[in-house]
């Protein structure tokens, strides 16, 4: 008799059907009429590496019986509904020229970033874990470290390169609008947005003081196009941030900080730097807390040993 991996069709994660639905769409418009400067192969290399990177990992954990992709069409999309907003937002935001072994690996490493960064959840049972690293901005950052020689960040000027007048408003209040009502009602991360936003101001006043520097000036980068999306569509992925308030804007206002200190130290790319050592931190702080609940629960238990023993 024939079996498969799953009987019940999968439910995707909140959020992640209309996030698909927008970045796919952002993608389309962009190479079609924005004005997208990378090569109009680049979101098809990343999305394909992706998919193999996201398949492949999967085959080599659970087998082609226990495959989660297996059973449907549905199966199949919703497995890898990570995987393709994960390809085209690193196909987006890198411009490697024609250089497309680099833009798939930066995809498969986000893929295989999920797998190889992981820690224990506090509190659950063992064996139980989670990423930690914001797949898509730890594919980008690794691959600007490992070939800045190379590569480069997608110009902020190519979202509206080809129109002009009211629209230069339109889409980027689009984007902003359409991001908020996603971290409103699905991720439930707009605290998080919020006080991502005002620690950037924050980091910018305490850097117009401390140095000089015209305050407007370091606040520039929150005009373009490139910060939106990294506001509202990156640095609030639901799985690699805190849910609770507290956290959230902890969260946000770390990764602020750790922005201000990179541009004053004059390390460029800061926006993707900058959360992946918020998102290392939190994951550090993850795996300390998860020890230190299992050695907290393994004391007792040694010490009523020794105690009947005597």
């Amino acid at each position: 008799m024939s079996t498969t991996s799953n009987t019940k069709p999968p439910l995707p994660r909140p959020g992640i059907v209309p996030f698909a639905i927008a970045i796919t769409a952002l993608n389309v418009l962009g190479h079609t009429w924005l004005g997208f400067e990378q090569a109009w192969l680049t979101p098809l290399v990343a999305v394909f590496a992706a998919y193999l990177s996201e398949i492949g990992i999967e085959l080599a954990i659970n087998g082609w019986q226990r495959a989660r992709f297996r059973g449907s069409v549905r199966h199949l999309v919703v497995f890898l509904l990570p995987a393709h907003i994960t390809g085209l937002a690193v196909g987006m935001l890198l411009y490697t020229n024609e250089r497309f072994v680099i833009v798939a690996f930066a995809a498969s490493l986000a893929i295989f970033s999920k797998v190889l960064l992981r820690v224990p959840v506090p509190n659950a049972p063992p064996g139980v874990t989670t990423h930690f690293m914001n797949p898509s901005n730890f594919g980008i950052a690794a691959t600007l470290l490992l070939f800045s020689n190379w590569v480069g960040v997608a110009q902020p000027y190519q979202f509206t390169e080809n129109v002009s007048g009211a629209l230069d408003w339109v889409i980027p209040v689009a984007i902003v609008c359409s991001g908020s009502f996603l971290n409103i009602r699905a991720t439930k991360r707009i605290i998080l947005v919020l006080a991502w936003l005002a620690g950037f101001v924050g980091q910018a006043a305490a850097r117009s003081l401390f140095s000089m520097q015209d305050f407007a000036t370091l606040l520039e980068p929150m005009s373009g196009m490139a910060f939106v999306l990294f506001t509202f569509y990156m640095i609030s992925d639901p799985v690699t941030t805190p849910r609770s308030t507290r956290g959230q804007i902890i969260f946000g206002v770390a990764t602020a900080s750790v922005y201000g200190l990179m541009s004053h130290a004059g390390i460029v790319f800061g926006l993707f730097f900058s959360l992946c050592v918020t998102c290392a931190g939190r994951g550090a702080l993850i795996g300390a807390t998860s020890w230190l609940a299992k050695a907290s629960h393994a004391t007792p238990a040694i010490g009523s040993t020794a105690r009947a023993q005597e």
